[in-house]
């Protein structure tokens, strides 16, 4: 029987892929077809019904494209950094639960989980496996031997550091209202009200450390191609390239994944624990809800200069999510030593105080440098 339980794991891994490879290619449909919506155009619509077939049509191109690689690049290093940008992309999502873990499906006989891997760390792996892809970005641009790529991934690397910080302790609000790190739990402690109602603030936070992490608008600034031609991949063409715009939509995919997962209930649904099978529609419906609310942002939202960028992330976000912790924890210990739930309430309350101090606090600095600026004619 054990090569049938290696079988199952094997099944699971490849359609989780399968999965995230094939909602890369038609994020890109949505994304264009969403912001064509929004700014009032057309969109993709020629291959296809309704554009459907135009991903297709970008993979071939992409795929019989010619590659270049630079005459003093560090060849090794700059074929390996796609991929190390890439692989982390799908192998994050293995903790990812997307369904209950009772009732267990029954399948041809057998037993099958609603998740690849359930280990009792799982915000860990998360931690880890998202801190790796960074990597990838920085030995894209060293391997190029060009100023501009060099920059941009410096960019990425300390945009990403910086706002990892805020995300893990966003996490860690997550792990104290769950009390444990285990991704079943997390979703299972959300059964009578979710995270985001708990913490409205501490989601906000981690969606927009979120957004930092991925490099999305308005925090794409390492690909700030009126400054860096590109950034960290300005010398890379064909598949190469491909592999790092595969890498950020899977990106965006997974972390939607996450962010539905430890805020907003996963798989919870009406009825999901009497038919399981309900658990994986719910959470496709929250990724693509989140996902909508990405392309929003892109589409409203100008790009934050980089020194606004870092100053935001240091000097709002890290405090903020220092602050929510603290109420969080306040909150927690308060309902347990006065035996009563009802001062959960307390958390809800003191965070949104707590962001709309943040908020008012970054209209005044923002004020301020505009009079100081200000020149009379």
């Amino acid at each position: 029987m054990d090569w049938v339980i290696w079988l199952i794991w094997i099944v699971k891994g490849f359609f989780l892929a399968m999965f995230l490879l094939v909602g890369f290619a038609y994020l890109t449909w949505y994304e264009r077809r969403a912001l064509a919506r929004i700014q009032v155009r057309v969109g993709p619509n020629r291959a296809g019904p309704f554009g459907l077939l135009q991903p297709i049509a970008d993979a071939v191109k992409l795929i019989f494209k010619e590659e270049l690689t630079p005459a003093k690049a560090y060849k090794i290093v700059f074929f390996l950094a796609p991929i190390i940008t890439m692989v982390p992309s799908i192998i994050i999502a293995a903790v990812i639960p997307w369904g209950p873990q009772e009732p267990q499906v029954k399948l041809f006989g057998y037993t099958i989980s609603l998740y690849v891997a359930d280990i009792n760390v799982g915000v860990l792996y998360l931690m880890s496996i998202a801190s790796i892809a960074v990597y990838g970005i920085v030995l894209a641009g060293w391997s190029s031997n060009s100023k501009y790529a060099m920059l941009g991934g410096l960019r990425s690397t300390a945009q990403m550091i910086s706002y990892e910080i805020t995300l893990g302790l966003a996490f860690v609000t997550v792990i104290l209202l769950a009390g444990s790190m285990r991704m079943l739990d997390i979703v299972e402690a959300q059964r009578s009200w979710w995270f985001v109602v708990i913490q409205p603030v501490g989601a906000a936070v981690f969606l927009i450390a979120v957004l930092a992490e991925v490099n999305r608008a308005p925090f794409d600034m390492p690909e700030a191609e009126q400054e860096l031609t590109a950034g960290y991949h300005a010398e890379y063409s064909g598949m190469k390239f491909a592999l790092f715009f595969m890498a950020e939509y899977q990106k965006m995919i997974v972390v939607s994944a996450i962010a539905a997962t430890v805020f907003f209930g996963g798989y919870l649904g009406p009825f999901v624990h009497r038919w399981p099978l309900l658990g994986p529609i719910y959470m496709l419906i929250k990724i693509i809800i989140l996902l909508f609310g990405m392309i929003w942002v892109r589409a409203t939202w100008p790009r934050v200069r980089y020194d606004r960028l870092m100053a935001f992330g240091w000097k709002v976000m890290l405090p903020l999510a220092l602050a929510i912790v603290f109420i969080t924890g306040f909150g927690i210990l308060l309902a347990q030593e006065l035996g009563d739930p009802i001062y959960l309430t307390v958390i809800p309350a003191a965070s949104i105080v707590a962001g709309v101090i943040a908020v008012i606090m970054v209209n005044r600095a923002l004020t301020r440098k505009r009079i100081l600026s200000y020149e009379p004619r």
